[in-house]
């Protein structure tokens, strides 16, 4: 950008960046790109840089044409759609681009006041979707931008004092859990599985005793990773586009969402998350479908964090009593900054 902006125009620059792409997925067999700064290319100070807008167009076609299994992702954060619609359409063609949904949830967990949670927002960032498709955005709550320019990591943003303090741990794991079951492409920065603090930068290595230390952070997000992926054949419906957000307590601080990909028996996802300092024991939630549900993930098992709690939700039968709009409803038990992933048996 500014005076280092290329000649986009220019037919020599344009051969010269699509044949690096070339390179780096020819020869070093790069799985894709995530492109810097992508408003800058398609944007200039007075207005739409069209040369621009073409080049990403030759860039995408171009991948798309010769490697379609890999990935090209914008760095654009404008909720542009057109970046992530089909160049057939007129659109820049990327297959992906990162999302806001940083903004909100980030927002929500490190103010230090429950009340000022906003559940809605919350809601927002899950729902958000372009061309009515979850995957064309990458979901997160930490970034090399998001880490540094002023911000740190989210431990450090909750609690600067301590950045592994129950809260940090809590709040930040609870990111977690939305990111690894929000529809979307899950994305996590270097460091987050074992809690690294401070704020990023590439001078500063990476402090692998941590990941020693909070051992059971690491497991934490190993197992949200195993359900997104559903390697155990439960969780289907975290890979699937589906969603219903039907649950958003703004006084509670809760929020609940069904995923799903065809439903059913080791299909239905249905995720609950407390925001809020408080135990709710019992707490009703709707239900998309009767008979047994099993409770696959609880954020607050001890096994994690010997600072949490260890509150148990057990498994339920589904009752007949509707709630929240869906035909069916069970009680769980939610521990403060907590998250559970339920699935149907």
């Amino acid at each position: 950008w500014g005076n280092t902006r290329p000649d986009f125009g220019r037919q020599a620059v344009r051969e010269y960046i699509v044949e690096n792409q070339r390179q780096w997925t020819n020869d070093f067999r790069v799985s894709g790109f995530r492109w810097d700064s992508v408003l800058n290319m398609r944007t200039t100070n007075w207005g739409d840089n069209p040369d621009g807008w073409s080049l990403l167009q030759w860039l995408n076609d171009d991948l798309d044409a010769n490697q379609p299994w890999k990935i090209n992702i914008a760095e654009d954060l404008q909720n542009n759609s057109w970046v992530t619609r089909p160049t057939s359409q007129g659109g820049a063609g990327f297959d992906s681009q990162w999302s806001n949904f940083v903004h909100n949830v980030r927002a929500a967990l490190k103010t230090s006041d429950d009340n000022q949670r906003n559940m809605f927002s919350v809601r927002d960032a899950i729902n958000e979707r372009f061309n009515g498709n979850a995957f064309q955005r990458v979901v997160y709550t930490e970034s090399h931008d998001e880490n540094a320019n002023g911000k740190q990591r989210v431990p450090s943003e909750i609690d600067p004092a301590n950045p592994a303090s129950y809260w940090a741990q809590k709040r930040s794991t609870l990111g977690a859990a939305l990111v690894m079951t929000a529809p979307g492409i899950p994305m996590i920065f270097m460091g987050q599985e074992f809690l690294e603090d401070g704020w990023f930068a590439d001078n500063d290595p990476l402090d692998w005793n941590k990941a020693t230390v909070h051992a059971g952070i690491v497991q934490l997000y190993k197992d949200l990773i195993r359900l997104r992926k559903n390697t155990q054949g439960s969780t289907a419906g975290l890979t699937g586009q589906s969603l219903n957000t039907f649950h958003v307590n703004n006084s509670n601080k809760v929020i609940a969402f069904h995923r799903w990909n065809n439903g059913g028996s080791g299909d239905d996802v249905v995720v609950v998350a407390n925001f809020r300092n408080t135990t709710y024991n019992n707490y009703r939630i709707g239900l998309p479908r009767s008979g047994g549900w099993s409770v696959a993930f609880n954020s607050d098992w001890s096994g994690y964090s010997s600072l949490f709690g260890n509150l148990f939700s057990p498994n339920f039968q589904a009752g007949s009593q509707a709630h929240d709009g869906m035909p069916f409803s069970g009680t769980v038990n939610l521990a403060p900054y907590t998250a559970l992933i339920l699935t149907k048996d």
